[in-house]
């Protein structure tokens, strides 16, 4: 079983599949924390809800003291790994260093095309349509000190059909996401190399 930390801004789409999936009983994993930068956020109601662990830390106005709350907090819970859902915070150095190569994100793009800062959202979406991609998709990478960098584990591809817009384009890879970020997960709990 993995035991997982959770790091949302906002609904935690991610973590809602995850946490639905552990329920199900088709994820052997733990959910033992959930962190969002914003008190508002729904994903911490659902946290909440389902006796979860959750904790608000402000990444403003003191990004160094956060990033130590935050390393703390999730190594305080036990996590084991830790997954951005819908996180729009990059990660201090602390974080990352106490979970060097167990930190997990999914971009709604085929990295390294369309990453970096500022890329989330409608954005990406609005980008792969600018520049003509026929073809799309969702990578699930591990997460370094550079937006978007680290290796990506795994992808899958959604066609760019005639017509689309930034909004359908970004319904049609969302609904894509989850079922990929948790193939990675079962394969980390499972004891397989992703």
């Amino acid at each position: 079983m993995i035991k997982l930390g959770f790091l949302v801004s906002n609904n935690g789409t991610s973590m809602r599949a995850i946490v639905g999936a552990i329920e199900a009983g088709t994820l052997d994993a733990e959910a033992r924390l959930v962190v969002s930068n914003r008190r508002e956020a729904p994903a911490l109601e659902l946290a909440r809800d389902r006796g979860i662990a959750a904790q608000v830390i402000p990444t403003l106005p003191d990004p160094e003291r956060a990033d130590a709350r935050l390393a703390s907090a999730l190594v305080d819970a036990g996590a084991e790994w830790v997954i951005l859902s819908g996180y729009l915070r990059k990660l201090g150095p602390r974080t990352l260093r106490a979970f060097a190569g167990r930190i997990l994100n999914i971009h709604p793009a085929l990295l390294p095309r369309h990453g970096g800062r500022g890329m989330y959202g409608e954005r990406v979406h609005e980008a792969v349509i600018a520049a003509g991609d026929l073809v799309t998709g969702a990578s699930v990478h591990l997460v370094d000190a550079e937006y978007d960098h680290g290796e990506v584990l795994a992808r899958v591809e959604i066609p760019v059909v005639p017509g689309d817009t930034p909004s359908s384009l970004q319904h049609r890879v969302m609904a894509a996401e989850p079922s990929l970020l948790l193939s990675v997960l079962q394969s980390i709990a499972s004891g397989c190399s992703v």
